[in-house]
């Protein structure tokens, strides 16, 4: 069985999941002196990751839990995974999905640190744990001294490639929007778009339409001269389109079905401002360097707020609704406000 000195990290999440956890590979990358590879799954991943500083070769699948003698993709991944050769590996999923797979590869046992037996400490940020995950070593690499050191950052980051910063300059010239300057709306979530979920309680990301289009309109009484951008993924097309209607102001651009992952990327970096659910927009907003007001609902934002080593300013609401906590309880009003403060320090989570 072949060998790899290499850090692998095992991440199969949401794309909020995956901005948080480059605060690991950055980690990783530094203590190892190394490139970390990364094995994932969803086919934005690799163009969320792909390029990033200190992130090496890119091992998706499609699904962890379809029959592996059913997926193609899965057989793929492990004969690279075999030709790559084992070497430590950090989990970092809350499950045993990907578990079989990493066994087919030939890692397993010692080559593996697990993040269950690292959880999260009281009031730890996400990032501060991966941080602290970071520290970690598998036990057959532990009499191996890594020859580099952790860096001083703190939060998630990524950085904008220059062929999207190009793709995105054209593409704003497309839009008639070159020399607007940009605030960008993130009102949907992957639960709002589900048929019949949008106001059942289990969404607890939903934020009334009625709102979004009065907190625009308010943006828009402030920002004459300033392009409105409501970002989100094909299917939030329609669902912006209604809040538009409702708004019904000048210089709103929906462009949900024309968002590439590094188009999104370049976009949130460019922009003066995000007004946003709590998302995975938000979260690589703020590893950009982007200002962000979020929306929480029922997640801890002492936990999962955006925060990104860039230090790019962060609002957070929350609110409260039949004495639970709700974005329902979030007033339009309130979201102004903390956009109009987001020129002000807050210090980090």
């Amino acid at each position: 069985m072949n060998t790899c000195d290499r850090p692998l990290v095992v991440r199969c999440g949401a794309f909020g999941d995956m901005v948080l956890v480059t605060a690991l590979i950055r980690e990783l990358h530094a203590r190892w002196a190394r490139p970390v590879d990364v094995m994932t799954s969803g086919s934005w991943s690799v163009p969320l990751l792909e390029g990033q500083p200190g992130v090496g070769e890119i091992y998706s699948v499609r699904s962890r839990k379809t029959p592996y003698w059913l997926a193609p993709d899965q057989r793929a991944l492990v004969r690279r995974l075999r030709q790559r050769g084992a070497g430590p590996t950090w989990f970092c999923d809350a499950n045993d999905a990907a578990r079989p797979l990493l066994t087919r590869a030939g890692i397993a046992g010692d080559d593996i640190v697990d993040v269950r037996d690292h959880p999260l400490m009281a009031c730890e940020h996400a990032t501060e744990q991966w941080r602290r995950f970071a520290e970690a070593t598998p036990a057959c690499w532990a009499k191996r001294t890594p020859p580099g050191q952790f860096t001083a950052l703190s939060g998630c980051s990524l950085q904008v490639g220059a062929a999207a910063g190009a793709d995105l300059d054209q593409w704003l010239r497309r839009r008639g929007v070159a020399d607007a300057p940009l605030i960008l709306i993130q009102a949907g979530n992957k639960r709002t778009m589900r048929r019949g979920f949008r106001r059942l309680a289990v969404n607890h990301k939903y934020w009334p339409n009625e709102c979004w289009a009065e907190v625009i309109r308010l943006v828009r009484a402030d920002r004459p001269r300033h392009a409105i951008v409501l970002l989100g993924t094909a299917p939030e097309w329609a669902l912006n389109a209604q809040i538009a209607a409702l708004a019904h102001v000048g210089g709103l651009h929906n462009v949900a079905d024309d968002l590439p992952i590094p188009r999104l990327i370049a976009l949130l970096a460019r922009a003066q401002a995000l007004i946003s659910v709590d998302s995975g927009p938000a979260h690589a907003a703020a590893a950009v360097g982007c200002p962000v007001v979020v929306l929480f609902g029922k997640a801890l934002p002492s936990l999962y707020r955006p925060w990104g080593s860039a230090g790019a300013p962060v609002r957070v609401l929350t609110g409260q609704s039949d004495g639970e906590a709700s974005m329902l309880g979030i007033d339009s009003r309130a979201v102004i406000d903390a956009w109009r403060l987001l020129g002000e320090p807050t210090g980090a989570p």
